[in-house]
């Protein structure tokens, strides 16, 4: 492991900012694990995060995915339970799935709510809440169009949110995808985080990109290379 770590530093130039073409190459060149790596990107954002009116946070469909089974549960009644079970949820219920999420059970990736049901989901905010697993209708996720949204989700669709530092990180997919599907993820990652710039947020908005892999070193990309405006 010691050569293949020495040979990955090599490649890299220290101080280097890298198109994201080449940036994702790199990473994928870079890879040693004997695991799909997971590859992230993190935006470092010109906004003060402790004003409410600069919070930075949407949801995005990546157009190929993550890469990794999501597991969507359904809080649910009725015909909009029958429908989530169509469309493809993992686990469906009401009461039941609350009783079972508050005795520890959490066994799932994302949850959607009806609105109907959200003044029985709303016991479990301290539980979701901190896990980020809560339902919020900022996000699409408390609707009464549950097909579409259990589709997106498990098509790819993925949330972020800019933490205390100002920075967002997401999941663009797996160092086993092709070169410009994860180019594809992460321009649509870059679009959606553009088109929420806060009213409020003066200077330069996009700070800092960088991508990286699990295990892997972070690339600072040039973002005057993306050529969108920024």
């Amino acid at each position: 492991m010691g050569k293949k770590i020495k040979s990955i530093k090599e490649k890299i130039e220290i101080g280097k900012q890298y198109s994201l073409e080449d940036a994702i190459n790199l990473v994928k060149e870079s890879s040693y694990t004997k695991f799909d790596e997971t590859i992230d990107l993190s935006v470092n954002l010109g906004i003060d995060p402790r004003k409410s009116e600069q919070m930075v946070r949407g949801t995005v469909v990546l157009p190929h995915g993550i890469g990794k089974k999501v597991r969507v549960l359904v809080f649910a009644k009725g015909e909009k339970e029958k429908e989530a079970l169509d469309t493809g949820a993992d686990f469906v219920g009401a009461e039941d799935l609350i009783e079972k999420i508050g005795k520890g059970w959490l066994d799932f990736d994302k949850a959607v709510a009806t609105p109907d049901v959200m003044g029985l989901v709303g016991k479990l905010g301290k539980i979701l809440g901190p896990r980020g697993l809560m339902p919020n209708p900022k996000l699409g996720t408390v609707t009464f169009d549950i097909a579409k949204v259990v589709k997106e989700i498990k098509s790819g669709k993925v949330e972020y949110k800019a933490e205390k530092a100002g920075i967002v990180h997401v999941s663009i997919g797996k160092v086993s995808f092709d070169s410009n599907k994860l180019s594809d993820n992460a321009n649509s990652v870059i679009e959606s985080i553009l088109k929420s710039k806060p009213a409020t947020s003066k200077g330069k908005y996009l700070k800092k990109l960088s991508i990286s892999s699990t295990m892997g070193p972070g690339l600072t990309i040039d973002i005057t290379s993306l050529g969108k405006g920024v």
